[in-house]
């Protein structure tokens, strides 16, 4: 009998804490038609790269977990073999995961990517997308994108995405938005 509610009570811990470990640090994704949340962070080249430079474009804000990984770099591989399709709707490709300006260089210069990955380090701008998976000791950015418009709202909000279809979504859905 003590065994079955000892069993009980870890069973019941374990429904409790997970889901609030899994959101912990997440703050809730902004919504199509808000203002997209401001940021300044550093690119794979260094430089500092400011989401208000971007006004006048559409901009694709892409969060993903890990420099390297299969679907990241599947991803990743879509959205460069697709660069001139996205210059030619006026877009311009942002990705952003917690690694660092030297993991983006390292995976940039391996996998011949050209447009720019954001190092949020910190986690501040993923958060603020609502982004943020915080497992304890592990953070990482979940896969989720956002389509922000020439005047900085949010058009369109992917809360998940297929890796190997998403560059072919975003484009159609561009081609949508920007219908007059």
């Amino acid at each position: 009998m003590v065994r079955i509610v000892l069993l009980l009570v870890v069973v019941v811990a374990i429904v409790l804490l997970v889901p609030r470990l899994l959101s912990r640090g997440s703050a809730s994704m902004p919504t199509v038609g808000s203002a997209a949340p401001s940021f300044t962070l550093p690119s794979q080249e260094g430089s500092p790269v400011t989401l208000h430079d971007y006004r006048g474009q559409w901009v694709v804000l892409y969060f993903y977990p890990k420099d390297q990984t299969p679907g990241c770099t599947r991803e990743a591989h879509n959205f460069q073999v697709d660069q001139p399709k996205y210059s030619a709707r006026h877009a311009v490709v942002l990705g952003v995961s917690v690694d660092s300006v030297d993991s983006h260089k390292k995976f940039c210069a391996k996998e011949g990517l050209n447009f720019k990955l954001l190092a949020d380090t910190g986690g501040k701008v993923t958060g603020d997308y609502g982004s943020l998976k915080n497992l304890g000791v592990v953070k990482f950015a979940a896969r989720h994108t956002f389509i922000i418009d020439p005047q900085g709202k949010i058009a369109k909000v992917y809360p998940g995405v297929d890796p190997n279809r998403h560059s072919e979504e975003v484009l159609a859905e561009l081609d949508r938005l920007q219908k007059p």
